[in-house]
């Protein structure tokens, strides 16, 4: 089988913990648990031999919680958890989370940054620091970012070059507007630093929901196959969040389509070989 890797998705119980990020009548069809089984289900209809499962909430308690479904399902070869960077005892939190069942299984960490309010949130020097501890456990940072966040992002990845950025959802560009600008220029300033690389995820949800097609999404595809190179993207589903506009066998075809101009060994990156090396993956599952 060839290898296809999901780089982003996520899981969540709701008898276990609220997300209280799903709020509103437009999120409403994601309020509901989706588990394991149900991304198998996913997974297997759509060709994909490993995932990476992501954190969703600024909760210590969901990290030691996914790296034990990844220990129990073959299918999750990663994970990129939480902790709070802020705290000087960083370091010793995340010796904790390296200890735990499937804390082999820690490959990067998040934080949910298109909540902060202040723009410069990754530049503070608190922040830094714990970027500079994420760096020094062998970890990589993922970046879960709006556009306007994405040059405090670049100075941030500058500041700490030895850690690997990874943006997630291309920075989630205006793509219902059809613009491009200044997301653009900001993103190629990122991919200018080679300590980064970035997710062909999350684009469905930026569209139309009702409307969209894989034109819509090309021109922000386009750029960051320009800016990043086919070695520094992957794919993610982004499920079940994208299933407020596309269900997970949509987003893999649009992904296709929106790669289908690559040479093999380019798609083969984007598809699985970007993932296990960023990841550390390495395997039959993985390229």
């Amino acid at each position: 089988m060839t290898p296809v890797v999901d780089a982003h998705h996520h899981l969540w119980d709701l008898s276990v913990r609220d997300q209280a990020w799903i709020d509103g009548p437009a999120l409403a069809p994601l309020r509901r648990s989706f588990l394991a089984k149900d991304l198998k289900a996913q997974t297997r209809a759509a060709g994909v031999t490993a995932t990476v499962l992501v954190e969703t909430v600024n909760v210590a308690e969901e990290t030691p919680e996914l790296l034990a479904l990844a220990e129990a399902h073959d299918v999750i070869r990663a994970v990129v958890g939480w902790t709070d960077l802020t705290s000087p005892d960083v370091t010793d939190a995340l010796d904790v989370l390296r200890s735990l069942p499937g804390g082999g299984l820690l490959r990067g960490i998040r934080h949910q940054v298109q909540a902060e309010p202040d723009p410069d949130w990754l530049t503070r020097p608190e922040v830094l620091r714990g970027l500079r501890a994420v760096a020094a456990a062998g970890l990589v940072y993922d970046l879960v970012v709006l556009p306007h966040q994405l040059p405090a992002a670049t100075r941030a990845a500058a500041a700490v070059p030895g850690l690997t950025f990874v943006l997630d959802h291309l920075g989630k560009p205006p793509v219902a507007s059809g613009r491009c600008e200044p997301w653009a220029a900001d993103l190629r300033e990122l991919a200018a630093l080679p300590n980064t690389v970035c997710k062909l995820s999350g684009l469905v949800t930026e569209a139309d929901w009702a409307s969209w097609t894989p034109d819509n999404l090309r021109p922000y595809a386009d750029t960051a196959l320009d800016a990043f190179g086919p070695r520094r993207l992957m794919f993610g589903s982004d499920w079940p969040v994208c299933t407020l506009a596309a269900d997970y066998g949509d987003v893999v075809r649009a992904a296709r389509d929106l790669t289908a101009h690559l040479a093999p060994a380019e798609q083969a990156d984007v598809w699985a070989g970007t993932a296990g090396r960023v990841y550390r993956m390495a395997g039959p599952h993985t390229g």
